[in-house]
């Protein structure tokens, strides 16, 4: 049984296996095209993960600038918390903040989507670019006002 027939058949067990010969040093013996693919595919993970963390945070301000008799503790908590995990996010991932930018118009574009249709506007209501910067989005101190 070859190591790609058991990536194909048991990743867990292709990956417990690839572990065991990168740690003795059996680098001939590794199947490392995959062990590439994957290793490709986890940074594309966290970059998505990213997205998601700023969707909840852009929907969720969205929702607070534009619908202020709707604002509660449970909104700020949800802001809050949002704040929260990507700040953890991108201390565990730093090279990711080249990145924001980029991540930052992903997310705007369906935190925008999200929050039309939640709020029952039209999506025209909401700006067409992301009006924050990055700073204000994370600042405690930011609570949008229309």
């Amino acid at each position: 049984m070859d190591g790609s027939s058991l990536y194909d058949r048991d990743f867990y067990a292709w990956a417990n296996e690839q572990a065991a010969l990168l740690r003795a040093g059996k680098l001939d013996a590794a199947d490392i095209e995959h062990i590439a693919e994957e290793i490709e595919s986890m940074g594309k993970t966290e970059k998505r993960e990213l997205v998601s963390r700023l969707r909840v945070l852009l929907h969720h301000l969205l929702k607070w600038e534009h619908q202020p008799s709707r604002r509660g503790n449970s909104w700020r908590l949800s802001i809050a918390n949002a704040r929260d995990e990507l700040d953890t996010h991108l201390r565990d991932n730093p090279s990711l903040k080249s990145r924001l930018g980029e991540a930052v118009a992903d997310a705007y574009r369906l935190a925008r989507r999200d929050a039309a249709a939640e709020t029952g506007f039209d999506e025209a209501a909401f700006p067409a670019q992301c009006p924050w910067s990055f700073a204000e989005m994370m600042s405690e101190s930011f609570w949008p006002d229309a």
